[in-house]
């Protein structure tokens, strides 16, 4: 934390399905992880990221589709035309 006091933890209670704690058990039992809390927080943070990454993900697309409206309507030639566009300016 930016002004040097610890974050503050709150106990929670969870249920995983036993494979789930298996892999847990063997995280903690092979020294990858000190505690299965260690263990829960290191996934948490990995789908904090991806939740992150979607998200601008997301808003990118969002920001090309407004993008594309913004820039006017263009003729539909068909899948075929887009197909044989892409061959020519890949040289094929």
């Amino acid at each position: 934390m930016p002004d040097g006091s610890k974050p503050r933890v709150e106990k929670v209670s969870i249920a995983l399905t036993h494979d789930m704690a298996a892999m847990v058990r063997d995280a903690v039992d092979s020294g990858e992880f000190a505690s299965t809390s260690e263990v829960v927080r290191d996934a948490l943070r990995d789908w904090k990221a991806k939740r992150e990454e979607r998200q601008a993900r997301l808003e990118e697309l969002r920001r090309l589709v407004a993008e594309g409206h913004a820039s006017g309507t263009v003729e539909w030639k068909g899948g075929a035309d887009i197909i044989a566009r892409a061959r020519k300016a890949a040289g094929l």
